[in-house]
């Protein structure tokens, strides 16, 4: 369980009255201030948690005002985009800022994601805290694909046309998903306004799925890059000034970045087709979607065979279902993450063939990354097949018996030890 630190006393009656009848204040302070001690040796690596709350409050605020001069209809949604560019005051500002923070959002939470990877935050007793963060990325998702439809540009209507069209391959009920998802019998106005509809709900949600994490960090308190559990008060240091300082710093070097794009390649992340009208006639030469999609769009695009019973024509699962399956296959998997990964040890510095694997999963997700991007023609089908098959066999065989057979390194008697009396420099 986590250590607590002192009570908040409030130095003024006022504010007493009020906290004795709605404890706001007392709140904040155990949660984010001197009442909330943490482990003393956190790095910049936990900002990113933070960095991603940032970001859902920008993506919150500026998609209502968005929502105040777009127009969910399909002969009207685009040029209402263009005139949120050009006549709305700092329109453009405040789309290229949506735009764009939907990209910096998914960084920041892929960031998180492989930090917890690589430290066990996933591991006992926070495992209801990392499911909890991968339903967040499940609702990101959602909302992004739905936001990514909205402009009515060539590669939100296919895009949605393409995605939605998976569904069709779960057996009995695909087609009534679809059905149900166009509003229709196509992609058309009913599907723009569900879209909307949703895209403007589903951040809120997530908001809620966020305050669920944070308590459920609360409870057993902050992991740490030893990944060893909190001794005693000379272990920890109150998260207030010393943490949201250093959150402060990360959030500075966070909006340079992030104002570089906005104001200097605000496109950058984007697709060009995305400004040329929806047209139902015209297929664009290639369907692809926002960049944070690739990897499991190469996962979906890589699998081009039916599951068949051998030397028989029987197939069990055609190759549309098995593709699918594997793409969602590639979330569902992390959610067993905390059994399938059978060390006792939390932490990567402590595991270093741990390590090496991890570093392969990593350049994995960025060849499938790039595999997305590209034509499914020449070596990239291949490329992709090898980085798919990867990807599972990291998740299901090596985390699995690495577990049982991996020499770990000797680990600190506590948090204090290593960073009090640092080992000197050889």
């Amino acid at each position: 369980m986590a250590h607590h630190g002192p009570a908040f006393e409030p130095k003024s009656k006022a504010l007493k009255w009020f906290d004795d009848r709605l404890p706001i204040v007392s709140l904040l302070y155990n949660s984010l201030g001197a009442g909330y001690p943490s482990p003393r040796n956190l790095s910049y690596l936990w900002n990113f948690g933070s960095l991603a709350g940032l970001c859902l409050v920008i993506q919150i605020v500026t998609g209502i005002v968005l929502a105040m001069h777009y127009t969910p209809h399909t002969d009207l949604a685009f040029d209402s985009v263009e005139r949120i560019m050009r006549d709305v005051n700092y329109g453009w500002l405040i789309r290229y800022m949506h735009a764009n923070g939907a990209s910096f959002f998914f960084i920041a939470v892929y960031i998180h994601i492989f930090r917890g990877l690589y430290y066990g935050s996933y591991k006992a007793p926070r495992e209801i805290l990392w499911m909890l963060g991968l339903v967040i990325m499940l609702l990101m998702m959602a909302t992004a694909f739905m936001g990514y439809v909205l402009p009515w540009g060539q590669m939100s209507f296919w895009g949605a046309t393409v995605i939605t069209n998976l569904f069709s391959a779960i057996p009995v009920v695909g087609d009534s998903i679809v059905t149900l998802l166009w509003g229709g019998f196509s992609v058309d106005n009913p599907t723009l306004n569900r879209f909307f509809s949703l895209h403007y709900l589903l951040p809120f949600v997530i908001a809620g799925v966020v305050i669920l994490h944070i308590w459920a960090l609360h409870i057993p308190g902050s992991n740490n890059p030893l990944g060893i559990d909190v001794k005693g008060p000379q272990d920890q240091i109150p998260f207030h000034p010393y943490y949201t300082v250093k959150d402060l710093f990360g959030i500075a070097v966070f909006l340079l970045i992030f104002c570089a794009f906005v104001f200097f390649m605000p496109n950058a992340l984007g697709h060009p087709d995305n400004y040329i009208k929806a047209d139902p006639l015209v297929t664009p030469s290639s369907i692809v979607p926002e960049w944070y999609f690739l990897p499991f769009y190469a996962i979906l695009r890589s699998i081009t065979f039916d599951l068949s019973i051998p030397f028989t024509d029987i197939v069990l699962i055609d190759a549309k279902l098995l593709g699918v399956l594997a793409m969602f296959g590639s979330i569902i998997i992390l959610f067993f993450l905390p059994w399938l990964d059978t060390s006792k040890v939390r932490s990567g510095q402590f595991r270093p063939t741990f390590r090496i694997f991890f570093w392969f999963l990593v350049i994995d997700m960025v060849v499938l990354t790039i595999v997305g991007g590209k034509n499914p023609e020449g070596i990239w089908p291949l490329v992709g097949l090898i980085g798919t098959g990867y990807y599972f066999l990291h998740f299901l065989v090596i985390l699995p018996i690495l577990g049982k057979v991996e020499k770990t390194l000797p680990l600190p008697q506590s948090i204090a030890d290593p960073v009090m009396n640092p080992a000197p420099a050889e």
